[in-house]
């Protein structure tokens, strides 16, 4: 067994979930999975990478996202997690890192893969665009999540495996495929800790 696939030790209650921290919103996703009962960690090596049992991809920039993830070694890595089955959440750029294929992208983008989808990058617009709406989000309770959304991909289409759970103006904005979720928005803006909190709970049934 590589240690790639090796799946971090978690009390019962407590998982160990990571936030990849090479960019982007990354202490806001920190404090949203500690308020949903996780113990988060920030990962930036290989080795963090595998004493985490779930991760979150935050929002930032794809393009230098996935330079980064190449620069720090952990490209492999995190494809290989994925495909061992560990849990990931991405949002926003998060989103598109976890697409199998991506529109308007560079050339030379790559993505870590795990949702058979293709994923559309700024498709709601520029960062002056920026809105915030209500999405009502299949698996979570208590009415609809206020979603914050900015220079947002949407997903185009999906594939036989992945689940859509949300659409927002037409639009796929939420996506499940067995252990992998993603969404367009970013739920760790708002105050609202229940997509986060529907994470952990994923990583504490894998």
């Amino acid at each position: 067994m590589t240690t790639s696939s090796i799946p971090a030790a978690s009390s019962a209650d407590t998982p160990v979930v990571g936030v990849l921290a090479l960019q982007g919103d990354v202490r806001e996703h920190l404090a949203a999975l500690t308020a949903a009962g996780a113990t988060a960690r920030q990962v930036r090596r290989p080795e963090e990478l595998a004493e985490v049992a779930g991760l979150v991809i935050p929002g930032g920039e794809s393009t230098t996202m996935s330079k980064l993830a190449i620069v720090f070694g952990l490209l492999e890595p995190l494809r290989e997690r994925v495909r061992a089955g560990m849990p990931v959440y991405g949002t926003c750029a998060g989103m598109i890192m976890l697409a199998d294929k991506i529109l308007d992208g560079r050339d030379d983008q790559e993505t870590i893969g795990g949702i058979d989808m293709i994923v559309r990058r700024n498709a709601f617009g520029r960062q002056n665009e920026s809105f915030e709406a209500e999405v009502d989000i299949d698996g979570i309770d208590g009415g609809p999540v206020e979603g914050v959304f900015i220079r947002a991909p949407w997903v185009e289409s999906v594939g036989g495996g992945a689940e859509v759970l949300a659409t927002f103006d037409g639009h796929t904005v939420a996506v499940r495929q067995g252990n992998v979720l993603a969404t367009s928005f970013h739920p760790e803006l708002t105050g609202d800790h229940r997509v986060h909190q529907l994470f952990v709970e994923m990583v504490l049934r894998a």
